[in-house]
């Protein structure tokens, strides 16, 4: 058997043992979002999977329903304009990603892999093509998130991707596992305003 169906049996046995145990917690945060702003509770965002096929990824609703959609956070101009009370304590702890254990169970995501892409982050897409990192499937968290996390450049992201490709293995899984739950505890690298925030903060200052 090879590491990938590993990984996959793996995927499916912890995503269900999460969904279970993790039930009282999805219930308070959705209670939680409806107290605090009109809207559904849940937000699905089409994004690009394993070979580039589509899905749509499921996280708790961390943004006003009047919130542009299909746009990165990057890419607005004031994100915490369209961000809720609650929204910033579920990004801040990365809470809004728990629905993704449901993607992870039915097969579109892994625990360990790229960060899914926007449909149209067409750099990063096609960033991603030239190291092999859209023919895997995309994870909760990756090698990339625990060398940077928001204030990456696309370009050093996509290379980040690639070097997992090459390294994929039961332990580099485990290492961005545990990485993860420490930078999430730290708040390593959390930039509102997404991809390359800080370097867009640092040219600011030195003009």
């Amino acid at each position: 058997m090879s590491y990938s169906e590993i990984k996959r049996l793996i995927d499916i046995f912890l995503s269900f043992i999460a969904l279970v145990v993790l039930f009282p917690l999805f219930f308070l945060i959705s209670v939680a979002i409806k107290l605090d702003s009109k809207g559904p509770i849940l937000f699905k965002q089409k994004r690009v999977g394993i070979h580039k096929s589509y899905f749509y990824i499921l996280k708790f609703r961390t943004m006003r329903v009047d919130a542009p959609n299909d746009c990165p956070t990057h890419l607005l101009e004031e994100p915490d304009k369209w961000i809720t009370r609650v929204g910033k304590f579920l990004r801040r702890t990365s809470l809004d990603e728990l629905p993704q254990l449901w993607n992870i169970l039915v097969g579109h995501m892994s625990f360990i892999g790229p960060r899914p892409a926007l449909w149209n982050q067409y750099d990063l897409i096609e960033e991603r093509d030239k190291y092999g990192a859209n023919n895997i499937r995309p994870g909760l968290t990756g090698w990339a998130q625990i060398n940077g996390r928001d204030e990456l450049p696309i370009e050093i992201k996509a290379k980040l991707d690639g070097e997992y490709v090459e390294k994929i293995s039961f332990l580099m899984d485990l290492k961005c596992f545990f990485k993860t739950i420490l930078s999430v505890f730290k708040g390593d690298g959390i930039v509102e305003g997404g991809t390359g925030a800080l370097e867009k903060k640092k040219e600011i200052i030195s003009e």
